[in-house]
């Protein structure tokens, strides 16, 4: 297998085609604190006015930087709009898509087998962190890198819509999350994510992109990994806010993927808005030590917000290697908030 140093994977996603304890404030008699959000009821405009519980958010923050002194983490953000999935809940996401076996757990099995699975893992990480709520996700590869221009010369494929509604069908029984993710190829972010955006307008709907395929110098994807920089997460962090604004949502929750130090450039001008809660998601397989290098080097080190660790149940039991577990990556300074199986 050919390794790059210090990255760790080569485009495990390319999908070719064409080739083959909430703390209470002191509130009036008519407040209520639910899931650390205060419930103002005003008994003479009769409207409810929701707000975050800023405590209790700050000491959920604390105990994710898990004691890192190094003033990196806790990220100094502004506060999420209530409603926020995190830090409250920890999200475990299956990732595939269901055109293909080969790239990712969700379009390997069967439906039942993988749900099955899926609601193992998840039940794995509430067991090993019962600080925070746990719940399922189906990552759903939306639109995907190509080898071949197509008709549009964009080296990407949108897959059709009645895919999404498919994962949405499945989601439902289990209260699951849906994140579309896109690989762009020689598109945009803000051309691609766009025609997802009466998707991302649905409450359980949201984001990841991929710069390992965003091939900015006309590479064709899979030949070279790609590059995104902090403007073109900004195109999509702009397009959820927008929807979040407009549509009156909970924070939409956006990962972005990355194993190199070129894949993300200019971090620091990543925009947090309350509308947006940002996951920096570690990709790529590797040794175990291997892989605790990229996440100190790209992750910890060039804080964003939340950080996210990808596992992949063969790739990482390769050879001598062995998978992460749940106890092992909540030892990790800070804990990822979000964990992805491939």
């Amino acid at each position: 297998m050919k390794k790059y140093t210090p990255a760790i994977l080569i485009f495990p996603c390319l999908f070719f085609l064409f080739t083959n304890c909430n703390q209470k404030k002191s509130n009036t008699k008519e407040d209520i604190v639910r899931d650390s959000i205060i419930v103002k009821k005003d008994s003479v405009k009769k409207e409810t006015v929701l707000s975050l519980d800023t405590i209790d958010y700050n000491k959920r923050m604390q105990a994710l930087a898990n004691k890192d002194t190094t003033g990196r983490w806790p990220v100094k953000a502004p506060y999420p709009l209530p409603g926020a999935l995190l830090p409250y809940n920890r999200i475990i996401a299956y990732y595939g898509n269901l055109y293909s076996k080969r790239m990712g757990v969700l379009g390997e099995y069967p439906k039942e087998e993988m749900i099955e699975k899926l609601q193992a893992e998840v039940a794995r990480w509430k067991a090993a962190d019962s600080t925070v709520n746990t719940i399922p996700a189906f990552h759903y590869i939306a639109v995907s890198a190509q080898g071949a221009p197509g008709a549009a010369n964009r080296y990407n494929m949108r897959m059709p819509f009645k895919q999404i509604d498919t994962l949405l069908n499945w989601a439902k029984p289990i209260n699951a999350l849906v994140f579309l993710d896109v690989q762009i190829g020689h598109s945009t972010v803000k051309e691609e994510v766009s025609q997802l955006t009466d998707y991302l307008a649905l409450p359980n709907v949201h984001l990841g992109i991929d710069p390992e395929f965003s091939m900015k110098t006309g590479h064709t994807p899979g030949k070279k990994i790609g590059t995104m920089s902090a403007d073109d997460i900004n195109d999509a962090i702009a397009i959820l806010a927008k929807i979040v604004r407009e549509k009156k949502l909970a924070p939409k929750v956006l990962v972005v993927h990355r194993f190199t130090q070129g894949m993300v450039t200019n971090y620091k001008a990543i925009k947090t808005v309350p509308e947006v809660q940002i996951v920096m998601d570690m990709d790529g397989f590797g040794s175990q030590v291997l892989k605790r290098s990229t996440y100190l080097r790209y992750i910890y080190r060039e804080p964003v917000q939340f950080t996210g660790f990808k596992l992949f149940y063969k790739n990482d039991n390769w050879n001598d290697w062995k998978i992460y577990t749940p106890e092992q990556l909540l030892q990790f300074s800070p804990k990822p908030i979000y964990i992805q199986y491939q």
